[in-house]
């Protein structure tokens, strides 16, 4: 227990009563500074002596840093976010006299709010004899950053009736724990070339830092997505039946060392099926991080909704849901392109064709054919068909798109890639 320093009171200073403030923490393993010399120097056998009565000194182990005692802070120590900040409190009679009906309320403030930790509820304490004390024991998780207050109220009534009431403050700060960066890739951003499946997945990059000045155990790391996606988490290591996770099994994190998580992020079904909505979604989730101190004391920080910015779509969006890998040279294929209508309106709507003769890939069958009326968030299949001309990895461009009643052309490039090669045997 450490004693907390209190804000001087400018309330009565003869008070029968008095009030001891201290906080709850674990003990820590004493150190143990070992003065080593050669035996042959004159003070190597006055070091080897205090080394042998060092009450520090491990059994068994001579020059290990660490003892086989445990000591106490000498400071208040420093408080994180996430922790839980405990506190002995107790109230003294150091009179001759019995006091009456002592009340002792504690709250604690800060630059937000104010809350009653003890005494909202309890009834007064009829008497209070001399050399006795009544004790309370508090626990608060802490949830905010920046200077608290703990407010200790007592008040009493004297043996001759006459009724006194002190206050005392204690200032502490709270400090952050853990620096949290997170980056989203957006799965369509990144497609394989030779798997071009369009996709809405969203993949999230946590780095969780230790700011803090010592190692702390990373217990659990969840991330709890919003109701549009389903999460999956890809830290551990696949085809265990109890599978580790990718950093080992010593899962400590040392001071200012950075750690990465990975999740994928799916939408639902029911929000697929309406590009609409899924084009205004921003909130991903939240993350759940829990961690333990090198004495097993519990911390637990919750980030606030994760954003991210939508892709934007336009209008119309087109994706390729059919393509083969690789054509033979001067050998038609089909590709399968899905088009969807993402505005707010029914279209309709034109297929223009644009070839190049350098692209290596030549559109075939009419350009210019009307698609007919397509209502909001509804989409259409279109089986079109291309020829190869030149050998190569080539990119499948030329698709335009015409609003009928805009009069508004949708350029669409660099839909997908297919690899050509010649069969030089048939």
């Amino acid at each position: 227990m450490q004693t907390l320093a209190d804000t001087p009171s400018k309330l009565h200073p003869n008070q029968a009563c008095t009030l001891r403030v201290m906080r709850l923490t674990k003990p820590a393993l004493m150190p143990y500074h070992p003065l080593v010399s050669d035996e042959r120097d004159l003070q190597g056998e006055i070091f080897a002596k205090m080394s042998d009565t060092d009450i520090a000194r491990p059994a068994g182990v001579p020059y290990f840093g660490l003892g086989d005692l445990l000591t106490l802070p000498q400071n208040f120590g420093n408080i994180f976010l996430g922790e839980t900040f405990s506190s002995y409190i107790s109230v003294h009679n150091d009179s001759t006299t019995i006091c009456k009906d002592i009340v002792l309320k504690v709250d604690l403030q800060t630059s937000s709010q104010r809350l009653m930790l003890s005494g909202s509820e309890s009834r007064p304490l009829m008497e209070l004899p001399p050399d006795y004390s009544i004790d309370d024991v508090i626990h608060h998780e802490v949830k905010e950053l920046g200077t608290h207050i703990l407010v200790c109220a007592v008040s009493y009534t004297t043996s001759q009736g006459e009724k006194n009431a002190f206050r005392k403050f204690f200032k502490f700060q709270v400090l952050k724990p853990l620096d949290v960066k997170t980056k989203f890739y957006n799965a369509e951003d990144y497609v394989d070339l030779w798997n071009l499946e369009q996709s809405d997945e969203v993949y999230l990059e946590a780095q969780i830092q230790n700011i803090t000045p010592q190692p702390i155990y990373m217990e659990h790391v969840s991330l709890d997505p919003s109701t549009q996606y389903c999460a999956k988490e890809l830290n551990n290591l696949d085809g265990k039946e109890c599978p580790d996770l990718v950093f080992g099994k010593v899962n400590y994190l040392n001071p200012m060392d950075t750690r990465q998580y990975l999740y994928c992020l799916s939408p639902k079904q029911e929000g697929t099926q309406e590009s609409k909505i899924l084009k205004g979604v921003t909130n991903i989730g939240k993350l759940d991080i829990v961690w333990k101190t090198n004495m097993g004391e519990r911390g637990r920080l919750q980030t606030s909704q994760l954003q991210r910015v939508a892709p934007g779509y336009g209008d119309i969006r087109v994706t390729v849901e059919s393509v083969p890998d690789t054509v033979q040279l001067e050998v038609t294929f089909n590709i399968v392109c899905r088009i969807t209508n993402c505005c707010e309106r029914t279209m309709d709507l034109t297929l223009v064709l644009q070839n190049n003769s350098s692209s290596g890939l030549v559109w075939c069958g009419i350009s210019g054919r009307q698609l007919g009326k397509l209502p909001q968030n509804e989409h259409m299949d279109l089986n079109l068909t291309l020829i190869a001309t030149i050998p190569g990895l080539h990119t499948i461009s030329g698709l335009r798109l015409t609003d009928n009643f805009l009069k508004r052309t949708y350029e669409h490039d660099e839909l997908s890639q297919v690899f050509v090669y010649n069969d030089c045997n048939q």
